[in-house]
C-alpha cells in the first residue's frame, strides 16, 4: 500500500504483549474513541494531524489506528510525504482489533 508498512492486529498484539514500546496514535473522531481505544494510544483526530505534527515523534516507530485502516493509511501517506519515515498503518483497524480480542 504505497510503501507504507502494515501491521496486523495479531502482530500489534504480540508486540505490545512482549513489552515493545510503540507510539500508537488513534486518528478516529472523539465519538469513536469514546467507544474504546487500545491501551496507551494517544488520540489525535485525523483532521488535526497537520496542526499537531509536533506531537508525533520522528525518531520512533509510530503506528496509526482508525476504524478500518483506511483513514490511518491516508495519515501515514501524508506524514511520509512530509518526511516521516517510521510510520506504520494498523491494517484492519479497530474492527480487526476487536475481532482478535473476541477469539
Amino acid at each position: 500500500m504505497n510503501g507504507i508498512p502494515q501491521i496486523t492486529a495479531e502482530e500489534l498484539h504480540q508486540r505490545l504483549e512482549s513489552g515493545e514500546e510503540l507510539v500508537l496514535i488513534d486518528v478516529r473522531e472523539a465519538d469513536e474513541v469514546a467507544l474504546g481505544m487500545i491501551s496507551g494510544a494517544q488520540h489525535i483526530p485525523m483532521g488535526d494531524i497537520p496542526y499537531r505534527m509536533s506531537d508525533i515523534p520522528e525518531d520512533a516507530e509510530v503506528v496509526f489506528i482508525c476504524r478500518s485502516g483506511s483513514r490511518s493509511q491516508r495519515v501515514c501517506e501524508y506524514l511520509s510525504s512530509q518526511g516521516y519515515d517510521r510510520v506504520a498503518n494498523f491494517s484492519g483497524g479497530m474492527i480487526g482489533w476487536y475481532e482478535l480480542l473476541e477469539h
